[in-house]
């Protein structure tokens, strides 16, 4: 697992239109294994990819670094049930801003109110990299996956 960012698989992300990402969006850039993940901020919704719900744990550890590096603090990914009893996985930088986002959405739950995944400690990476992507460097990427 890359000590940064938490995964094994280091062109797993972009998951969903990558070239588009990868083209269009900022990312993250992994000083440790290369990976880039996007941390672009939604204007529409004023929210940054890691803010979205995602379908598994597996697909929010893709993105939890995002969190760490923005809030610039160890944050952690918590299990959401809804009314219906379908499972999103969230990330929160803490416990109390999963008590208000749970006070706003009524018809969600977190059963443990504890993480189900968290990496302890915040750390900086010396070589890591905020920025769009060249064309040359989307081809490679790309060709590497």
């Amino acid at each position: 697992m890359c000590k940064e960012c938490y995964v094994d698989e280091k062109r797993i992300t972009p998951l969903l239109n990558p070239f588009d990402c990868l083209e269009n969006h900022t990312q993250y850039i992994c000083g440790t294994c290369g990976r880039c993940i996007c941390i672009e901020h939604d204007q529409n919704r004023g929210l940054q990819r890691w803010n979205f719900p995602f379908k598994s744990l597996e697909i929010a550890k893709l993105y939890l670094r995002t969190a760490d590096y923005t809030t610039k603090k160890s944050c952690g990914i918590y299990e959401i049930k809804s009314k219906n009893g379908r499972l999103s996985y969230k990330i929160f930088e803490d416990c109390e801003d999963l008590r208000v986002y749970l006070r706003k959405n009524k018809g969600k739950i977190c059963e443990t109110m504890a993480p189900v995944f968290k990496v302890e400690g915040y750390e900086e990476y010396p070589n890591t990299q905020i920025r769009k992507l060249t064309s040359d460097e989307i081809q490679k990427y790309m060709s590497e996956r």
